[in-house]
């Protein structure tokens, strides 16, 4: 009974034996050197019940398999990197995506554009005038500065006042064609037998006469007799200072350099195109009718 009870227990150790690899592992065989060299003793028979349980190879594997997994253990550390990107992208957007705060007061942040009252309610005709008549008042600016600086007399004119003395000159403009001549006198101007104000009833107009005078500072000094002919009443006027520029030339042939700085010599040479046989106009074409 009592060999019977211990061969109990050594009959489960080939069974433990058997569910431990029998092959081991040959790089950890080739790295492990042997355990003794010495010869099992002769003296110890197996029995044929109790077979030799192979204690170190097979304990080698099962020691070894938990000390390889390190290994794979390194690469998880560059895995990491990348969740931390993520979550500063998703953080990124979620700032953008996150709505604008307004402003403390509304429409701070806006330019205004405004129009005048006065042209708030106005249509396109109205407006278009408002436009023209602002264009009139910088033109007549202008024109105004303009007869201010031509104003100023010529310092160095010397024109001859001799009782006998008369300058005559032609003026032109246009279609209009003027014949002057200037003498000695207190400053009259007469044109085809009038005066100036009767023949020009225009302010604008008789201010244009007078310049080439007033240039000079004769203005109070010489009489004006004109013949004009042709033309309408702003290309007579034209021709007339014309003449009197001209005439004046022929009293001081000096002056010719300022006069013609201002203006006065230049001769304005535009006239109505003539009419074409076969047009309504000068190049106004008749209606094409298809029928």
């Amino acid at each position: 009974m009592t060999e019977h009870s211990e061969d109990e227990p050594r009959g489960e150790e080939p069974a433990a034996a058997d569910q431990a690899p029998t092959q081991p592992d040959p790089a950890a065989a080739a790295s492990e050197p042997p355990a003794s060299s010495e010869p099992p003793a002769p003296s110890e028979p197996a029995s044929p019940s109790e077979p030799e349980a192979p204690s170190e190879p097979a304990a080698q594997p099962v020691a070894q398999t938990p000390a390889e997994p390190p290994a794979p253990a390194e690469p998880p550390a560059p895995a990491d990197e990348p969740a931390i990107e993520t979550d500063a992208v998703v953080e990124e957007d979620a700032e953008e995506d996150a709505p604008r705060r307004r402003p403390e007061i509304p429409g701070a942040d806006l330019v205004p554009d405004l129009a005048p009252e006065a042209d708030e309610y106005l249509d396109a005709e109205a407006r278009a005038a408002a436009e023209a008549e602002a264009e009139a008042a910088a033109a007549r600016a202008l024109e105004q500065d303009d007869h201010d600086e031509h104003s100023q007399p010529i310092a160095d004119a010397a024109i001859d006042l001799a009782s006998g003395a008369r300058y005559t000159a032609t003026g032109k403009r246009k279609s209009a064609v003027a014949r002057v001549i200037l003498k000695p006198g207190t400053g009259i101007y007469t044109i085809n037998a009038k005066q100036l104000d009767d023949y020009f009833p225009r302010e604008s107009l008789r201010r244009v006469i007078r310049n080439p005078l007033e240039a000079v500072g004769y203005e109070s000094r010489m009489d004006v007799i004109a013949r004009i002919h042709g033309g309408g009443v702003s290309a007579q006027a034209g021709a007339l200072r014309h003449g009197v520029s001209r005439a004046l030339l022929e009293a001081d042939p000096n002056l010719r350099a300022e006069l013609k700085r201002r203006g006065f010599l230049t001769r304005d040479s535009r006239v109505k195109e003539r009419k074409k046989a076969g047009l309504k106009k000068a190049r106004k074409k008749p209606q094409f009718s298809k029928r």
